[in-house]
């Protein structure tokens, strides 16, 4: 599969998505039917180990199980190597959550998803979502989370410098494939929404960087990016690290918001 045509099936983050209608389905806005179909889109979701059950559970299922938490009892963390913000402590979900690059915590629950590519007997590959369930150890939530409107300003300025950096690469001639997967990724589609109860500045911030996220793990994917040598590789990568870093910290700043 081509870059381009990587980037337009990118999905937005499914514990960003599992966040904000979680949230939106315990402040009693939307259904919890209606929370776990826009969770899992076209996909195929299960849940493992939820306290209670001996296999594998329905998102729908898993959801009700969360039933007398209070939004903000639910939040996003979108961990990375050497930047652990938001996760518990050391533990089976740290880990998990920092080898996937996200998580959600529930509560004193905690949900990862893995991804896994399955091929049918004809050959066609496809993909289905397994949540691992972890049981939490007891600690205060993490206070270092940026306000939307702070993660908005560190986005804008993080974007700016990195856009300025990257003209001056020329990254558009190393990848010209690239202009045509972010001009998919900028048409509008339900992965750039968030349900009712986000204010306008949330709905913006996470609209924003849901699109640039997706961009960046395109980045990643088409590694080493067609540099004309191993000094312009490490100049892309100085210039997309703060802004990969920004962007995640917006996207939890947004999916965390508090809800009207």
């Amino acid at each position: 599969m081509s870059p381009a045509a990587r980037a337009a099936t990118l999905q937005a983050r499914r514990s960003a998505r599992f966040v904000a209608w979680v949230r939106a389905w315990r402040a009693g806005l939307v259904p919890c039917d209606d929370a776990a179909a826009e969770i899992s889109g076209d996909e195929e979701h299960m849940v493992s180990d939820v306290p209670g059950t001996w296999t594998d559970v329905s998102l729908t299922d898993a959801i009700a199980a969360l039933s007398k938490l209070h939004p903000d009892e639910v939040r996003l963390v979108l961990p990375a190597p050497g930047d652990p913000r938001g996760l518990p402590g050391p533990g089976p979900f740290s880990g998990a959550a920092l080898l996937a690059g996200e998580g959600v915590i529930a509560g004193g629950l905690g949900f990862v998803p893995e991804v896994r590519l399955h091929t049918s007997g004809s050959g066609d590959e496809f993909e289905t979502v397994r949540w691992q369930v972890f049981v939490l150890p007891m600690t205060p939530p993490s206070t270092d989370a940026p306000s939307t409107a702070e993660a908005e300003a560190e986005l804008s300025a993080e974007l700016a410098t990195a856009t300025r950096t990257l003209a001056k690469l020329d990254i558009a001639q190393w990848r010209p494939e690239l202009a045509g997967a972010i001009e998919a990724l900028r048409k509008p589609d339900g992965a750039t929404d968030l349900p009712p109860g986000y204010d306008p500045r949330a709905r913006r911030l996470y609209a924003r960087a849901a699109v640039l996220d997706r961009v960046l793990a395109l980045a990643e994917h088409a590694a080493p990016g067609g540099a004309i040598n191993g000094y312009e590789v490490q100049q892309r990568d100085a210039a997309l690290r703060p802004l990969t870093t920004a962007c995640r910290r917006a996207l939890v700043a947004a999916c965390n918001a508090p809800l009207l």
